[in-house]
């Protein structure tokens, strides 16, 4: 049984807020870590906050990729009714027939 995207992510958030959080040391440029800070002056955040609910964007943005690529996917393998009963009119050749 697959979980749609909205429940999973509903269940992950529950299980998230409990979560125990974790420190995690980073080393980057300090140009990048003025840059945050400033972003996240301006949002009114914490820079650890501005960093975790940027990882979040990150990681929802690519369930979604993944979910609407699978999905799509699917519907390239039935393929599209073109109208034509499965009886293709024309040969390969005619179609790349190059007059001169």
């Amino acid at each position: 049984m697959e979980v749609k995207v909205a429940s999973r992510e509903k269940a992950f958030n529950a299980v998230y807020e409990r979560e125990t959080r974790r420190n995690v040391t980073l080393s980057l440029p300090r140009s990048l870590i003025k840059e945050a800070k400033i972003l996240a002056t301006l949002r009114d955040m914490s820079l650890s906050e501005f960093l975790r609910k940027a990882l979040e964007r990150i990681i929802h943005d690519d369930t979604e990729y993944q979910s609407a690529k699978k999905t799509h996917l699917k519907i390239l393998e039935r393929g599209f009714d073109l109208g034509l009963k499965d009886h293709i009119p024309w040969t390969r050749a005619e179609l790349h027939d190059r007059k001169r």
